[in-house]
Order: C-alpha cells, then structure tokens, then sequence
C-alpha cells in the first residue's frame, strides 16, 4: 500500500526512480547490507523524495539514516524514529564512525545506512569521509544514488567497494554526480577532494 501510494506521489510530482544497482553490477541476490550516499544534497526537499524514493525501489524496510541530533526532539522524534533515524552528535565523529560501522555485524541479514557525504546542505568544498570509513571498517560496499533535478530522476548505481585509497575511491564515486543534478547548484562542489 504504501509503496503504491508513493508511486502516485511521483508521478503526480513527475519524478522518476531507477535501481541500476543489480542491473548493472550483476548481483543477484542484490547486496543486502550497505552504505548508501545521496547527493547532492542542497535542500530539505531531498529529503522527502529520496525518502518517496527509498519505498518505491524496496529499500524503506532495511535503510536507516543518518540526521542531525537536534532534529530528534518533539514531535519530530516520533515522526523520524518511526522513518529510521538516527541521531548524529556532530562533535564525536570517531565514536559515531565505530558505533555505526559494528551495526552491521549485529544486524542480521539486511542493514542500509543512507548518508549524505556532504554533511551538510550548505556549500562545502569537501565531502566528509566517515561514510567511506563506516563502509570500509564494516566490509560492505557503497551505493551511489544520485537525486538529479534536472531530469527528476533518483538513480541507484552498481555497489562500489572501497579499497582503502581514500581519495582515489571518493573521486571515482563524485563521478556519479553533477552540479546540475542539484536543486540548488551552486550549492554543491564537483571537486573530488575530501576532508
């Protein structure tokens, strides 16, 4: 019902969602465990269609995201704990990093963490590293899903392992997307540097 309804939302919107991550890659069965990384992330809008999007594609049971903490307050606790937040305290970044990287070993068959890489809607001329690191240290691959606005489409790409080198793998996963994919452009950094 509620993947249903979702659908009737995007096509009233006129989005479009597509999973090129089995497609493309050649897993069958698809990867079950995950950090998934939306960008770019320029608005609070992205929010609510990746979220849209999460159901339409069969990723609503087994994702969980990642929100700032100071969102987590009534009523909008219920609300966000009931989507599957997770609250981010900013100031421990390595303890946040560990605490989400053994999630995985307790989950069972199925866990997807979704991240923003950018941290941030702001302009920043970097993306942070703790989902490369999460990814890394829990031994699961990451998938790209680029929110394009230009053409209203959320794409999913094929899992990317990472290797270890840092920047050489972020640039290689920055070349799924584009500052014209943004609601707002000038807010998002094609550089493939990170911090």
């Amino acid at each position: 019902m509620l993947k249903k309804l979702c659908k009737l939302i995007f096509q009233i919107i006129g989005w479009k969602a597509v999973d090129y991550s089995q497609r493309l890659s050649g897993y069958n069965p698809p990867v079950r465990k995950f950090v998934m990384i939306v960008a770019p992330h320029t608005s609070n809008w992205d929010f609510v269609i990746a979220l849209i999007a999460r159901y339409i594609l069969g990723y609503g049971s087994n994702t969980k995201f990642l929100a700032k903490n100071t969102l987590f307050r009534f009523p909008l606790k219920y609300l966000l704990d009931a989507l599957g937040g997770i609250p981010v305290d900013r100031s421990q970044k390595n303890r946040l990093t560990e605490q989400i990287a053994s999630q995985f070993s307790q989950a069972g068959n199925e866990l997807g963490i979704v991240i923003a890489p950018e941290g941030t809607r702001k302009y920043t001329p970097n993306w942070k590293r703790g989902f490369y690191y999460i990814a890394l240290k829990a031994n699961v691959p990451i998938l790209p899903v680029a929110m394009d606005y230009q053409n209203k489409l959320i794409s999913v790409h094929p899992p990317f392992f990472p290797t270890g080198n840092v920047e050489s793998d972020i640039a290689q996963l920055k070349r799924f997307f584009r500052k014209e994919m943004a609601r707002y452009p000038d807010q998002y950094a094609e550089s493939p540097t990170s911090n």
